[in-house]
């Protein structure tokens, strides 16, 4: 380091400063150990030109010869002060430099600042038609560039100038900000695709997941047997759910049919038609994510609003039957046991996911059949040749189940 300037030294004025140091303790030294060679030998100033042995050695001997181990602790205690002294007068002007430098940067910078505030206050009021002193600038204070503002392209330039830097430093402000509001908004995007159906299934459980209008879905008489169209469709119309039925779906095929509607699967135990005695089974989603293409996404979200008492209707073979809700649960996805019923009546057990917006349980809507008389129905068949899953249907996968299905291919 240069301690006239502060900054950095070459190889060669370093080895030259420590050149002249070591000269400078090797003189120190050498005169140390000749005070104290007459201190110990007193005669050997009475015989010149001898040389007594604790004469001091001379510099050039002393350049290439180690110190002497056997000086004292006071000689060694000289010999560290000298070169503290060096590095303290040393680093004392360097740092002394570099301050008085730092300082005059300052206040150079200073002032340009308070010169351009100056010229771009005068352009301003000589823009605004008001005169430099109006603005609080006395015609001794005018900027020295005066001659800039003689011309209309000067005083443009300056205004320019001002509000470039105005914006630049607008710009530097805002841009600090960039990356924490990129990464906001990416996480609040990410979040949004796997959370957003505890957002959506909610809303449209209570308002109308299907497809018709509330006023054309009426609960009807149960006494009266009606002659319907041939299409299977679920009427639920205290939810306003009027959907198509898929019939006999395979268990590997349900997640697929219920993107046409709700699906109808059979299990041993569990493996009634419409009017047959015994348990009929009809699942479907109650919550999907908002940007998915199934439109019965939803359809089953207001299944946990039915009370027992409300009516739900089947059309299946021309026929309209009708059920009154006796009992709700819910159960683990895997509770696949809770849908084999011992009845002696024609049942129908809706089955959907709960909390809304999750997969985490099942619940069960169970009604009992009321029309038309089932005094004398046939007992449902039983199956032996259907796959039996070991959880019930669940909802769409969310975002991050969509990934890892993916990356295991599932």
């Amino acid at each position: 380091m240069n301690s006239n300037t502060g900054g950095q030294t070459s190889d060669l004025q370093r080895k030259a400063a420590a050149a002249i140091a070591r000269k400078k303790v090797l003189a120190a030294y050498a005169e140390m150990a000749q005070k104290n060679a007459l201190n110990s030998a007193p005669n050997a100033a009475d015989a010149p030109g001898t040389e007594s042995a604790y004469a001091a050695p001379n510099a050039e001997h002393m350049k290439d010869e180690p110190i002497n181990p056997r000086i004292n602790s006071e000689s060694w205690k000289k010999y560290h002060t000298a070169w503290q002294d060096y590095y303290q007068k040393y680093y004392s002007e360097y740092y002394s430099n570099a301050a008085r430098q730092y300082i005059a940067k300052e206040q150079l910078k200073a002032a340009r600042e308070q010169a351009e505030e100056d010229e771009i206050a005068y352009a301003l009021a000589r823009a605004g038609g008001k005169s430099a002193e109006k603005t609080g600038l006395s015609l001794a204070k005018k900027p020295t560039a005066q001659n800039n503002f003689d011309d209309d392209s000067g005083l443009l330039r300056t205004v320019i100038r001002k509000k470039a830097t105005d914006n630049a430093k607008k710009s530097r402000k805002f841009r600090r900000f960039v990356p924490i509001m990129l990464g906001l908004a990416v996480t609040l995007f990410i979040l949004f695709l796997q959370y957003n159906r505890l957002i959506f299934a909610p809303i449209y459980a209570y308002v109308s997941p299907g497809n018709a209008p509330a006023s054309q879905i009426e609960a009807l008489d149960p006494t009266v047997t009606q002659v319907v169209s041939d299409e299977p469709r679920l009427i639920i119309p205290k939810l306003n759910v009027d959907v198509p039925v898929r019939f006999d779906v395979n268990v590997s095929d349900i997640m697929e049919a219920m993107n046409s509607g709700v699906a109808h699967y059979r299990i041993a135990g569990a493996s009634a038609y419409p009017g047959e005695i015994g348990n009929f089974i009809v699942t479907g989603h109650s919550a999907g994510d908002i940007y998915s293409s199934n439109p019965y996404k939803y359809i089953f979200s207001g299944l946990e609003r039915l009370e027992n008492g409300d009516l739900i209707y089947m059309n299946y073979n021309s026929v309209r039957y009708t059920y009154r809700v006796v009992k709700k649960q819910v159960v683990e996805p895997s509770d696949v046991a809770a849908l084999i019923v011992e009845t002696d009546k024609p049942i129908i057990t809706l089955v959907t996911c709960t909390p809304l917006g999750t997969s985490r349980y099942r619940l069960l809507v169970t009604g009992e059949q009321i029309s038309p008389s089932y005094d004398n129905a046939d007992t449902a068949s039983e199956v032996t040749d259907v796959v039996v899953s070991d959880e019930m249907p669940s909802n769409e996968p969310s975002f991050f189940e969509r990934i890892w299905n993916f990356l295991t291919g599932q």
